[in-house]
C-alpha cells in the first residue's frame, strides 16, 4: 500500500512538471517568452512588478513565470493574486465562471525510517504541491486598495539612480567599452558597452542584471555550472536561459521594464529542445535565478 501512495504521489508531480512545461513550451513555440513583459499597468501596487500575494509579498522562482504567462495571456493588470478563501476572508468573492491559475508549492517533509541495522533514520522527502489562485480582477468586493491606480510616479532620473545604487552595491567588476555585454568568468568581470550606446537607459540597466546574473555562477559565489563545454552548447543555453530569468526578476525588482534582447531569440529551439527531454527543466533554471537574484540582493549595503 505505501508503494502504491509513493507512486501516485509520484505520478501527480511528475503530471504537474509536465503540465507546467508544456504551457511554458507553447509560449516558446509561439514565440512568446512569458518572461519579457513583467508589468502591470498603473496599479498602486506599481506599474512593474513581480506577481504578489494578498499580503503585498512576492512571488519566486517557477511562480513568477506562471503569473506573468497568465496575466499577459489573460490581459491583467493588477499584479496582485488571491486563493478563493482568501477573497472570503477579504470580504470578497470570484466571480462566477472564473478560472484560476496554477501555482506551485515546493518543501520537504521528514520521516523516521528504520535502517537495515535496526536504528531510526530521518529521511527527508521532497514534494511539490499545486494550488490555484486569482487575479484580484476577478474578485468582487475586495477592498478598495486591491483595485487602486498608481498614484503619481516617481520622477525617471529617480528610479534609474535607485538602478545605479542597487548594481554599485553588488561590488561586481563592472568594465565599460566596446559593443559586446558580457561576463568573463576567469578574469571575473562584466563588460558593457558604454552606457550612450543604449537606445534608453532602461536597456542598459537591463542588459547588465542579465550579466550580473552570470557574474554569480562564479565558483567564489554561487558555482553555478551546467558542463558547459564551448559557445551555444547546451550548457551554454541553459546558463543564458537563468541569466534571461535573472534579469527579468530583477528588473520587475528595480521597476524596470525588461525589453528582451535580440540576440536571445536564437536560444529558443535550444531551451525548446531541453523543455521536451527534461520536464523539470523550466523549475530548475527559475530556482537558479531566483538564488541568482537574492545573492545580488543580499549584497547589498545595509
Amino acid at each position: 500500500m505505501t508503494r502504491l501512495i509513493e507512486t501516485s504521489r509520484s505520478q501527480a508531480k511528475t503530471d504537474l512538471y509536465t503540465r507546467v512545461t508544456d504551457t511554458i513550451v507553447a509560449d516558446l513555440e509561439a514565440g512568446v517568452r512569458p518572461w519579457t513583459k513583467p508589468w502591470s499597468a498603473e496599479h498602486l501596487a506599481g506599474r512593474i512588478s513581480r506577481p504578489l500575494r494578498s499580503t503585498g509579498e512576492a512571488y519566486s522562482g517557477i511562480n513568477v513565470i506562471l503569473l506573468w504567462a497568465e496575466a499577459v495571456a489573460r490581459g491583467y493588470t493588477a499584479p496582485i493574486w488571491i486563493t478563493f478563501r482568501q477573497a472570503l476572508a477579504l470580504g470578497g468573492h470570484v466571480r462566477k465562471g472564473e478560472h484560476g491559475a496554477t501555482v506551485v508549492y515546493a518543501n520537504k517533509i521528514s520521516r523516521t525510517e528504520t535502517g537495515d541495522d535496526g536504528q531510526d533514520v530521518e529521511r527527508q522527502i521532497p514534494f511539490l504541491k499545486a494550488y490555484t489562485v486569482f487575479n484580484v480582477e476577478q474578485v468582487e468586493g475586495l477592498p478598495a486598495h486591491f483595485h487602486a491606480a498608481a498614484e503619481p510616479k516617481l520622477d525617471p532620473l529617480q528610479r534609474i539612480a535607485h538602478a545605479e545604487t542597487f548594481f554599485a552595491g553588488i561590488g561586481a567588476d563592472i568594465r565599460h567599452g566596446g559593443d559586446q555585454a558580457y561576463y568573463a568568468l576567469h578574469p571575473d568581470y562584466v563588460q558593457m558597452p558604454p552606457f550612450e550606446c543604449f537606445a534608453d537607459p532602461e536597456a542598459y540597466y537591463a542588459t547588465l542584471a542579465h550579466e550580473s546574473t552570470h557574474w554569480t555562477r562564479h565558483p567564489s559565489r554561487l558555482d553555478r555550472d551546467f558542463g558547459r563545454k564551448r559557445w551555444g552548447d547546451e550548457g551554454y543555453a541553459r546558463e543564458e536561459l537563468v541569466a534571461e530569468l535573472g534579469a527579468a526578476f530583477l528588473c520587475a525588482d528595480l521597476g524596470l521594464e525588461l525589453t528582451p534582447r535580440a540576440d536571445h531569440a536564437s536560444y529558443i529551439a535550444s531551451w525548446l529542445e531541453a523543455l521536451k527531454d527534461d520536464r523539470r527543466f523550466i523549475f530548475t533554471a527559475a530556482a537558479h535565478a531566483q538564488r541568482a537574484i537574492d545573492f545580488l540582493h543580499a549584497r547589498q549595503p545595509a
